[in-house]
């Protein structure tokens, strides 16, 4: 797939993060990973990122993010597999070409590890990276690595496979003087932790995307409130926010890492294996491991195909 081809296609549905399943011991269950990436590659999501936020890029090694890749592609069928980037620009492209290897359609570009950069170091990352592989990339807009518009616009003339700005931080003020700035030269990409509580501030923004954690375990109520959204149907997408996600973000408050975590219990509570989170995240307790039944339990009405 043409970065074109892959800015296209992700820019007309919704995306989502599938969780990396790993075994009793903490190793890969790619067995288990592709089971999933098969139930959810029948539901009608844009693309799926493998090794992403949600799928814990940042406990994995750049081997395991290439086995990942290789595995999602192999169980996904027709649907564009994005692989998860990041670390230092050394790391990054590395994983960059193993992904690539591993037959990925696209990367995202997630921020460089510990220390933020000047707006010049920024752009050679992003650019270094973007420069070693063929592949469309999309950059994530979010703590350590923050483009201001005039370097994401040098990025955008001098990048010709940058496709995509993914933000997560939640600053509405310049996500608009982006996509005020640059317009349809990239895909916009909404990416705060539980977007769905910011979707509708976002679209108008001008950011008509984003990637849904809760897909991976109610993938229809997450689509769902995505037709709602881009369909005006403001009751629906008021009624899903009030039985399912209100509660469901009051868990994941509840300790550091449970964004992740509340996924890999959901993905589990609705009958796959995806095994433990890895240290440092802990996973839910079994009390609340039984709130989230009954979240979902509750919201049963909006999860119906539609």
């Amino acid at each position: 797939m043409s970065p074109d081809e892959l800015k296209s296609k992700i820019s007309a549905g919704l995306l989502s993060f599938p969780v990396t399943h790993f075994d009793d011991r903490g190793a890969l269950d790619l067995d288990s990973y592709q089971s999933h990436i098969e139930w959810l590659a029948g539901f009608d999501a844009a693309a799926l990122f493998a090794a992403g936020g949600t799928g814990e890029f940042f406990s994995l090694t750049p081997e395991e993010v290439g086995e990942v890749v290789t595995a999602a592609k192999q169980a996904s069928g027709p649907v564009p597999i994005i692989s998860g980037c990041g670390y230092g620009s050394v790391i990054a492209i590395d994983i960059a070409a193993r992904a690539e290897k591993a037959g990925a359609d696209g990367l995202l570009l997630l921020p460089n590890y510990l220390i933020k950069g000047p707006q010049k170091g920024l752009y050679h990352h992003v650019k270094a990276v973007c420069d070693a592989t063929s592949l469309g990339v999309i950059v994530y807009n979010r703590d350590n690595s923050i483009l201001g518009v005039e370097t994401l616009k040098q990025l955008a003339d001098d990048c010709p496979n940058l496709i995509g700005f993914k933000d997560g931080t939640g600053n509405i003020g310049l996500v608009r003087e982006v996509t005020a700035t640059l317009g349809d030269r990239l895909c916009y990409i909404g990416g705060m932790p539980t977007h769905e509580l910011f979707a509708e501030s976002y679209y108008g923004a001008g950011v008509t995307t984003y990637s849904s954690a809760v897909f991976n375990f109610v993938p229809r109520l997450a689509l769902n409130f995505f037709n709602a959204l881009r369909g005006g149907d403001g009751e629906t997408v008021r009624a899903i926010l009030k039985d399912f996600f209100f509660p469901f973000a009051a868990l994941r408050d509840r300790q550091p890492g449970y964004a992740v975590s509340a996924i890999k219990c959901g993905v589990e509570l609705v009958g796959f294996t995806p095994g433990p989170v890895r240290p440092p995240l802990t996973g839910l307790t079994p009390e609340e491991s039984g709130m989230l039944r009954q979240i979902i339990d509750h919201a049963r009405g909006h999860d119906r195909a539609g």
